[in-house]
């Protein structure tokens, strides 16, 4: 993904917000943040709240009207809290920021990502001149979002797309590689552990079920399970000391 970012934000109603959203544009690769008739001072609040991000909101441009503010980019992205659906009042359906970041990996060129105000989100008119629509699936009887909050889960998707390789992003945390064959000595060894202490046999199978069932939820790494192995090797030296001293008082 080469794209370059665009955050505009059209009649953002707190300071505090646009601050905070100049932050997340600094996490995840915005390049450019647009202001569209700001309805607050962008004062002290939004200054404290930008932290790392204070160059982007320092930078930041100033744009009349939605128009002006998306001329130059070769794709529009508009958000919404409204799930389009199957409806037909709308020109097309949205997707999700997951979807967006597919979308938006093979891509070139200048990419808007358009946020509305904070209490009525963009106009129908304003999400008709989107080339694409992007929702954030929530809780129906409060589907609306912080304006900070929309803008890093739609900024933080679009940057997992830019891939692993990516350069520019913090390393993700690593694959975990499930190991089949030290699950199965581990529940081996367990069982012989079992016997020798003398747990009751027709538990045992109960138990080890039980232990499969916690082992396949946490997904141990090889080193993990290694270290437990050595902890039932170490219970199995110490029953065989025991057995020693118990033969040695005889």
């Amino acid at each position: 993904m080469t794209a370059r970012f665009d955050v505009v934000l059209v009649r953002p109603k707190e300071d505090g917000n646009v601050g905070a959203v100049a932050r997340v544009s600094r996490n995840f690769g915005g390049d450019r943040l647009i202001l569209v008739a700001p309805r607050a001072p962008i004062g002290s609040e939004a200054r404290r709240r930008s932290m790392g991000g204070l160059a982007i909101l320092r930078s930041a441009v100033r744009a009349t009207s939605f128009a002006a503010a998306t001329a130059d980019a070769d794709l529009v992205v508009g958000t919404t809290d409204l799930s389009t659906g199957r409806s037909t009042a709308y020109l097309r359906r949205s997707v999700s920021p997951e979807r967006l970041g597919e979308l938006l990996r093979p891509v070139e060129g200048r990419v808007a990502i358009v946020f509305g105000p904070e209490d009525n989100g963009l106009s129908r008119t304003e999400l008709a001149r989107c080339d694409l629509l992007v929702h954030i699936p929530s809780r129906r009887e409060f589907p609306t979002l912080n304006l900070s909050h929309a803008a890093a889960i739609v900024l933080y998707a679009v940057h997992r797309a830019r891939g692993p390789t990516d350069p520019e992003t913090t390393p993700a945390p690593e694959l975990l590689e499930l190991n089949g064959r030290e699950k199965e000595l581990f529940l081996e060894r367990l069982g012989e552990l079992l016997a020798r202490t003398g747990y009751p046999a027709h538990k045992r199978r109960g138990l080890i079920l039980l232990f499969r069932r916690v082992l396949g939820r946490s997904t141990p790494t090889e080193a993990e399970y290694r270290m437990m192995l050595g902890l039932f090797k170490s219970f199995g030296r110490a029953l065989d000391r025991k057995a020693g001293d118990d033969g040695r008082q005889r």
